[in-house]
């Protein structure tokens, strides 16, 4: 296969996936600019700090599971079916200890950084935001990763192209809807 068939094979397979994502970027923004989100925003401190870090480490999180799979099915080590062997496993829940450690540490950075610059928050408060949103996107990242790249897999799609921009619309969309929720929901319990 030469250079260019190459090329347009990582176009064909990753420029529809590409302008899904836009399109969900789109909806993101939306959800990011309504009234109730402002209105989360407004009654929690710190949310507008935390919410770049809580995107950027979706992505670095489930985008490293989503290439170790996809290094995983190109080396003939791990199969495209839904059956956890010990390696899929392994990946699945590192992930998912590394997705809910990095949510809990950016509630406590944020609220240490809100204490240093004078402002008010509150640990608990952030915290629990952070692990409802944790919680919640790393269930429905790790279930969507898996299932677009084994699917995707199996139709002769290379992971390779389609992980990045499903990994970032993911976690850009879901994110945050999800801290919305964990705002709501720690207002509930508070």
């Amino acid at each position: 296969m030469n250079g260019q068939d190459t090329a347009r094979d990582v176009y064909r397979q990753a420029l529809p996936v590409i302008l899904v994502s836009l399109i969900a970027g789109l909806f993101a923004g939306t959800i990011l600019g309504s009234e109730t989100m402002r209105a989360g925003i407004e009654s929690v401190p710190g949310i507008l700090l935390l919410l770049p870090a809580f995107l950027a480490t979706r992505g670095g999180v489930y985008g490293s599971l989503g290439a170790r799979l996809s290094t995983g099915l190109h080396q003939g080590i791990i199969q495209p079916r839904f059956e956890l062997d010990r390696r899929l496993t392994n990946a699945i829940v590192a992930s998912f200890i590394n997705g809910m450690s990095v949510s809990v540490f950016i509630g406590v950075v944020t609220y240490f950084a809100l204490f240093l610059f004078g402002g008010d928050g509150n640990l608990l408060e952030l915290v629990g935001i952070m692990i409802v949103a944790g919680l919640l996107s790393a269930v429905l990242m790790l279930s969507v990763l898996v299932t677009v790249i084994f699917v995707g897999y199996r139709h002769g799609l290379d992971p390779d192209n389609v992980i990045g921009p499903v990994v970032t619309t993911l976690g850009d969309v879901f994110g945050v809807l999800f801290l919305l929720v964990g705002i709501y929901v720690m207002g509930v319990v508070l």
